[in-house]
C-alpha cells in the first residue's frame, strides 16, 4: 500500500535499566493496558493485552489491540525493572520501565545498520478507552463510504485515491481506508462532537488520523500522522458510490507475454523455478510480498491455511519475498521467521529488494510491480490468467469477504479446466 516517507531525526541510544545489571526482575501486572505513542500529531493510542507465559516468570505473551484485531507480538521478556516487547518481523520493539500501573519508555524501529528511530511510549494498566473524549453524544455521524484524497493541496477531492469506510456506534468509530494498493488495516477510535480520531499500531504501521466533519457539505478535513514524523493532509466527501480502480487492471503482462519466468533461491539455498516438476499441470499462485509488509502478512494469514486445505486439489503457491536487503544472510532469517509464524508450507524465495523499480526488473514479464502484495494466478498450462494488485485484508470487512469469494471462484474454475 501507499508509503508515507517520514522526515525524521535518526538517533542512537541504549536500552533503559533492563541492562543495568539488577539481580531481580520487576513483575508486570497481567491484563489490558491503554498504550500510546507520543507523536507530532499527539497521542497515538492502541491496546496491549499482556499475560505471563506458562512456566516462565520473566516471559510474557503480548497482543496489540486495534479494533477487532488481536495481533500477537513476539514473546516479551523482563530484565531488571524493564520489559522488552519485540516485533522481529518489522525490526521494531517496545521497551519500557515497569511502574505500579504504568509502563514508560519508547517504541523504536531499526532502519539502517545500527541506527534506529524512536517515539516515546507509555501504557496505563486497566484503562480500556481509546481516545479520551467527551461522554456527550457526538454531533456527527460519519458511518458510510467516503471518497478520499490524501495530500490534498487544494482542500478538495479532485482525485479519489482512497475510500474511507467507517462504522460509528455512539462515540465509537471503526473502519479503514481502501487504496488501489492495499488498505490501512484495522483503524479504531472515537468521534467527539464534530471531530473524528482513529489510530493503528501493529509494529510496522503507525497511523494517527484526525478530521473535522462538516455536515452541511458532507466533508471531512483532516491530517494523517504516520511513522516517526510523516504527515499528509486529507479530505473526504461522503459518497455511497465511492470506488477504486479495478485491482486486476493495475499490474499486467507485457504485450506478447503469457507466462511468468521465476527462478530464485530459498533461504536454504535451494533454487525454485516455475519450470520445476512440482508445478507441472497445477494451478499455481505466485505471491509477491515481503516480511516487512503488514498487508502481505494479512494475505499470508489467509493463504497459508487455505493452502493446507486445498493443495491436494492440484494447487501450488510460491512466495517471492522482496526484502529490505538483497543479502540472504540478512533477509533469509526474516523469511524463515515469517514462515514459522504463519506456518507456511509452500516455498518462499528471496527475489530482491522492496524497491518497486528493482522488483519490476526482477519480474520483466510484468509492466510493473505496483504494490506489495500482488497475487498472480497461473493455470495448469503455465499461462497467467489473473493478476490482483494489493489486498483487502480482514479489517475491510465485506471487501475482504468479497475478495475471498472471488478468489475461490476463480481457483475452482481453473482446477476444473
Amino acid at each position: 500500500m501507499k508509503k508515507i516517507l517520514p522526515i525524521a531525526a535518526i538517533v542512537l541510544f541504549t536500552l533503559p535499566s533492563a541492562c543495568s545489571g539488577q539481580s531481580t526482575s520487576a513483575t508486570v501486572k497481567p491484563g489490558i493496558y491503554r498504550a500510546a505513542l507520543k507523536t507530532p500529531g499527539g497521542e497515538l493510542p492502541f491496546g496491549l493485552d499482556i499475560r505471563p507465559a506458562p512456566g516462565d516468570a520473566r516471559t510474557y505473551s503480548v497482543l496489540a489491540i486495534n479494533g477487532n484485531e488481536r495481533l500477537p507480538m513476539d514473546p516479551a521478556t523482563v530484565e531488571g525493572d524493564s520489559i522488552r516487547i519485540p516485533m522481529a518481523l518489522f525490526d521494531s520493539e517496545l521497551i519500557a520501565k515497569i511502574e505500579d500501573n504504568m509502563l514508560r519508555g519508547f517504541w523504536r524501529r531499526r532502519r539502517v545498520g545500527q541506527q534506529v528511530q524512536s517515539l516515546p511510549f507509555e501504557a496505563q494498566y486497566g484503562v480500556k478507552y481509546r481516545f479520551n473524549v467527551s461522554d456527550k453524544a457526538p454531533t456527527s455521524n460519519v458511518s458510510g463510504k467516503w471518497a478520499t484524497q490524501f495530500d490534498s493541496k487544494s482542500g478538495k477531492v479532485d482525485t479519489v485515491n482512497a475510500v474511507g469506510i467507517f462504522d460509528q456506534q455512539g462515540n465509537h468509530l471503526a473502519g479503514t481506508f481502501l487504496t488501489p494498493t492495499g488498505d490501512y488495516r484495522y483503524l479504531d477510535g472515537n468521534v467527539d462532537g464534530d471531530s473524528l480520531f482513529l489510530s493503528c499500531f501493529d509494529g510496522s504501521h503507525v497511523y494517527l488520523f484526525k478530521a473535522k466533519h462538516n455536515p452541511t457539505t458532507k466533508t471531512l478535513t483532516g491530517g494523517l500522522w504516520a511513522g516517526i514524523s510523516g504527515y499528509e493532509s486529507w479530505v473526504a466527501t461522503f459518497d455511497p458510490k465511492a470506488d477504486l480502480p479495478d485491482p486486476a487492471s493495475l499490474t499486467y503482462l507485457k504485450p506478447g507475454a503469457k507466462t511468468l519466468a521465476v527462478s530464485f533461491p530459498e533461504p536454504n539455498g535451494n533454487m525454485v523455478s516455475l519450470n520445476d516438476s512440482r508445478f507441472k499441470n497445477k494451478v499455481t499462485i505466485v505471491q509477491i510480498m515481503g516480511s516487512w509488509c503488514p498487508n502481505c502478512m494479512d494475505e499470508t494469514n489467509f493463504l497459508s491455511p487455505w493452502y493446507k486445505r486445498n493443495k491436494q486439489r492440484g494447487i501450488e503457491i510460491v512466495g517471492l519475498a522482496f526484502e529490505r536487503s538483497p543479502e540472504m544472510a540478512i533477509s533469509g532469517p526474516k523469511i524463515e521467521r515469517m514462515k514459522q509464524r504463519f506456518k507456511i508450507d509452500y516455498p518462499v524465495m528471496l527475489a530482491g529488494t522492496n524497491d518497486k523499480a528493482q522488483a519490476s526488473k526482477a519480474l520483466p514479464d510484468l509492466n510493473a510491480v505496483v504494490a506489495f502484495p500482488t497475487t498472480i494466478i497461473i493455470d495448469k498450462k503455465g499461462q497467467v490468467r489473473h493478476i490482483h494488485t494489493g489486498f483487502s485484508g480482514p479489517g475491510t470487512g465485506k471487501y475482504y469477504d468479497q475478495y475471498v469469494e472471488e478468489f475461490n471462484r476463480l481457483i475452482d474454475k481453473l482446477v476444473a479446466e
